[in-house]
């Protein structure tokens, strides 16, 4: 029994006189205008051994300073190994106020801050007084390992860099601005143009992915015909039973005529497919599509005005309709508050293509409209229901040169303050 109590005692004891010395820093702080420093002081530190072995882990600690009064034992850093020191930033009002540094010797007496606190000639990242970034002497670009050599490897401004334009590298690697006009395009090589496949005329290439070029698929036609003429002729795919063929080796293009040599005819049963790029401005007939496009999708806006106001545009550009498309237009509109009717509308280019008055009671209108091209305008015709009102049709013809941009708009109003109508969404699609 003896015994095992004297163990115990020494294994009780080994964890305190395992414990580091410390030094007890113990000061009153205030502020320049002499009240009271009341705020808290965050000390971290990296891994070092301290004089008596001990290893101190990096790590940080928070002490509260209340009403002026700092107490805090910490392990002398003078003595260490390496020599280290304390780094103690002050904040209070909840912000950071500055920062400092501590080198703390060993000492049996309290010390004060002025004791441990590394003058600013002998840090230059703080002050005596512990502004951040308060040393005046600065730091060269030498002084910091590897800093001159990063700083060579960034990008550097050229003489042609202005804000507000996209930027391109130039032969000696700066960064120099885009010369142009706002509606050129930018190429890979840095320079600019009007957009389009060949950089001239204003064009814009399109492209057709998954046509099935036409022609008889019976083992003896090599002759197939594209919608369109590939340009360029390199962008051309043709796959048969999603195996890509080689252009010159399987089949020969001839403007928009894919002519398959005597061992690639294909089969019948065989699939083809074919996807290129084209010119839409660059021929007087537009591209054709093989399959539909949604053009414009989405949510517009809401309205309490007693007048139209337009609520979603749809912007149809230039030259990508032809005669026999086809525009189907759909649309949701709502309406909030129960104190009014509401009206709505919808316009294709400068023609009106269905008008509306609902009551009160309304809340939801959807319709459908299909616009289809002519050799001169269009012809509209459209639906329109809700979810109280019977369903209405209409029919009208437009003049407006669908060759030129046309904008479908969704426009609404209310029959008086209070209310509201809105575009919930709407869809705008093109069917070749």
């Amino acid at each position: 029994m003896i015994r095992r109590t004297i163990l115990a005692a020494a294994l009780a004891a080994m964890p305190l006189a395992a414990a580091p010395v410390l030094t007890t820093i113990q000061d009153v702080l205030y502020k320049a205008d002499g009240t009271r420093f009341n705020g808290t002081l965050t000390i971290s530190w990296t891994s070092f051994v301290s004089a008596d072995n001990s290893s101190i882990a990096t790590q940080m600690t928070t002490v509260k300073v209340i009403d002026g009064n700092l107490r805090v034992q910490l392990v002398p850093t003078t003595t260490s190994t390496p020599p280290t020191t304390y780094t103690v930033i002050y904040n209070s009002d909840g912000k950071v106020q500055f920062q400092e540094i501590w080198s703390v010797p060993v000492s049996t007496s309290p010390l004060r801050v002025r004791d441990v606190r590394v003058a600013s000639d002998s840090n230059s990242t703080s002050g005596s007084g512990g502004g951040i970034g308060n040393d005046t002497n600065g730091v060269t670009e030498s002084a910091v390992a590897g800093l001159i050599s990063d700083l060579g490897a960034r990008p550097v401004k050229g003489p042609g860099f202005a804000a507000g334009r996209a930027a391109v590298i130039n032969s000696s690697g700066a960064v120099e601005s885009a010369i142009g006009t706002l509606s050129d395009c930018l190429h890979v090589d840095g320079s600019s143009g009007p957009c389009g496949s060949g950089g001239g005329g204003g064009s814009t290439p399109t492209f057709i992915d998954g046509e099935t070029p036409i022609g008889i698929v019976d083992g003896s036609n090599g002759a197939f015909t594209l919608s369109a003429v590939p340009n360029p002729a390199a962008s051309l795919t043709i796959y048969r039973n999603g195996i890509r063929l080689k252009v010159g080796f399987d089949f020969t293009l001839t403007g928009n005529t894919v002519q398959f040599v005597s061992g690639a005819i294909p089969q019948g049963g065989d699939t083809l497919l074919a996807s290129y790029r084209t010119d839409a401005g660059g021929g007087s007939t537009p591209p054709v599509y093989s399959s539909p496009q949604v053009l414009c999708s989405g949510a517009g806006t809401s309205t309490n005005a007693s007048t139209l106001v337009t609520l979603a545009t749809c912007s149809i550009p230039a030259g990508l309709l032809s005669q026999g498309d086809r525009v189907e237009i759909r649309f949701d509109f709502t309406h909030s508050g129960s104190s009014n009717g509401f009206s709505v509308e919808t316009h294709w280019g400068t023609t009106t293509m269905l008008h509306r008055d609902l009551t009160t009671a309304e809340t939801v209108l959807t319709g459908r409209i299909d616009s289809s091209m002519r050799n001169t305008g269009s012809l509209i015709t459209s639906q329109t229901w809700g979810a109280v009102s019977a369903i209405a049709t209409g029919a009208v013809a437009a003049a407006d040169n669908f060759a030129n941009a046309v904008v479908v708009s969704l426009l609404g109003s209310v029959t008086s303050g209070g209310d509201s109508v809105a575009v919930a969404n709407f869809t705008v699609v093109r069917i070749p």
